[in-house]
């Protein structure tokens, strides 16, 4: 179960909502398959000016992607091209929603769940 948690100062999310959840959800379904469509879960989190810094100032020019992803992506043999393409889709997405001025202060970062660490409505995700 592919979900997205993305941080990005709230003005520049503010109207773009539905646009964003929409082009996240695509970018995760042109590397994974349609099949994953209805798995896609997305939390938008919009941080309040002053509060988004790189390299000790504020900044309204960052973003980061945190997607959680089952350990098991890490070990297959094409894992490299997999994770790559998530990481260049989820940006393209992000800055084609945002702005192509978020691109170069955009993190993705994607985190391993073993499957015994995974629930869903309180029961394990098979």
């Amino acid at each position: 179960m592919p979900h997205l948690t993305v941080h990005l100062t709230e003005n520049r999310l503010t109207g773009k909502e539905s646009g964003l959840v929409a082009a996240l959800t695509d970018a995760v379904v042109d590397v994974y398959g349609e099949w994953a469509r209805d798995l896609v879960s997305v939390r938008l989190a919009g941080v309040p000016a002053g509060r988004f810094a790189q390299g000790g100032k504020t900044a309204d020019t960052n973003a980061s992607v945190t997607m959680g992803v089952r350990a098991g992506v890490f070990d297959r043999p094409d894992a490299a091209e997999i994770t790559a393409r998530l990481g260049a889709a989820l940006t393209d997405a992000l800055t084609r929603v945002v702005g192509e001025d978020l691109r170069a202060g955009t993190m993705v970062e994607l985190v391993a769940s073993p499957p015994e660490r995974t629930f869903v409505g309180g029961a394990l995700a098979v």
